[in-house]
């Protein structure tokens, strides 16, 4: 290794990412094809959050040694970032397939595999990896983050666990523990855990994660709540014509409200304040979806508790109406939540760009096949 990757290494223990990056550019200038360097500079843009940059220090360092198994671990990392699962995972089994003796292209595989939902080869790529090295805080963590994306959070938690044990200062795993407390709705440890976790790193707090009660709770009721209120819609166009059937429908109204503000006591009360005060601080989109859906809800449940009390049949249909309304916040609130990550934003950009060309493509096939058809038309022998 060159001075200046030893340079390099040193800025990037302590986080100084541009500084290091300095660093290496200066030792590219002296040996433009070093693939050691090139693989460290891709590390240091996509800590930076310049994926695409990275991909492209990536590329280039697989280019000077076709070999290096880091190189295409690395850039499976960056495309993994840019939400491009399966060149990842090609790029990670190319890693695996040149170094199968370490651990490093397994997890990073595992991750690819986990992204593109194909869990059970993922599961064993990251066992894999953690049976060739059974103590690597690096190792527990992906079986965990697999584990967690499969669903199983009690398998999770007992990794996330057992990583803490051997690095109780691991930011990531206190986050994930964190997280998956949130899951389980251990909610004041969580949200304890996360306040810890944002108290190391001042300067990179993770204001969105220390949302998620407030998010869960509207997660959650879009998925259940529409189907409440269309049961209580449907119950009230019966009633029109059987009155009977109105009582038990003016039940349901007073007891699916009761049943949400039951569920949000629960959720919101153990977190506190702090998920307001970190509400203010999310990306605009997000802090607007998350509180047009917040209104949006309290306004279905006043209808329904208005048809509740009152009968009238144009408070549930009025309800009904805002189910739509809450799904859209809901996208929104998806879109804000990844609108701060440069490779979702990528990702985004590559979609639109596919869209234009295909638009392009279309309008040119159209002006095409109307020229082909005048001149057919004009070409046509006259009949008789």
């Amino acid at each position: 290794m060159t001075a200046a990757y030893h340079r390099a290494r040193a800025l990037a223990d302590v986080q100084r990412w541009p500084e290091a990056e300095r660093a290496v550019r200066a030792g590219l200038a002296d040996e433009p094809a070093s693939a050691d360097l090139l693989i460290f500079l891709s590390y240091l843009l996509r800590m930076q959050r310049d994926y695409p940059g990275a991909l492209a220090a990536a590329d280039a360092a697989a280019a000077a040694d076709p070999g290096s198994a880091e190189a295409h671990a690395e850039r499976a990392e960056s495309l993994l970032a840019l939400i491009r699962d399966d060149d990842a995972i090609a790029a990670a089994t190319e890693a695996v397939r040149l170094l199968p003796q370490r651990p490093l292209g397994h997890l990073v595989l595992a991750r690819a595999l986990a992204s593109a939902r194909r869990f059970e080869p993922a599961r064993a790529s990251a066992m894999h990896g953690l049976s060739l090295a059974p103590r690597a805080v690096e190792c527990l963590l992906t079986v965990a983050d697999v584990e967690r994306d499969a669903g199983n959070r009690a398998v999770a938690s007992q990794y996330a666990k057992a990583a803490l044990a051997i690095d109780p200062a691991s930011t990531y795993g206190r986050w994930l523990l964190a997280m998956l407390d949130g899951e389980g709705l251990q909610v004041a440890r969580s949200m304890r855990g996360l306040r810890e976790v944002a108290r190391d790193s001042p300067a990179h707090p993770d204001v969105i994660s220390m949302t998620w009660p407030i998010r869960s709770l509207l997660a959650g009721l879009r998925r259940w709540l529409p189907v409440a209120v269309g049961l209580i819609a449907v119950l009230t166009l019966i009633a029109l014509w059987w009155p009977p059937i109105a009582g038990p429908a003016r039940i349901l109204a007073a007891l699916f409200p009761a049943a949400v503000v039951a569920l949000a006591a629960r959720v919101l009360l153990p977190a506190g304040r702090l998920p307001w005060r970190c509400l203010r601080l999310v990306p605009r989109l997000l802090r607007r979806a998350t509180t047009g859906g917040l209104v949006t809800l309290a306004a279905i449940l006043a209808f329904l508790l208005a048809y509740a009390s009152t009968g009238w049949w144009w408070c549930s249909a009025v309800a009904l109406l805002g189910v739509p309304v809450l799904w859209a916040w809901g996208l929104a609130e998806l879109l804000g939540a990844r609108l701060d990550d440069p490779g979702f934003v990528h990702a985004l950009r590559d979609i639109g760009a596919g869209f234009r060309q295909f638009g392009a493509e279309l309008a040119d096939w159209w002006q095409t096949t109307r020229r082909d058809l005048r001149e057919a038309w004009k070409d046509k022998p006259d009949q008789g």
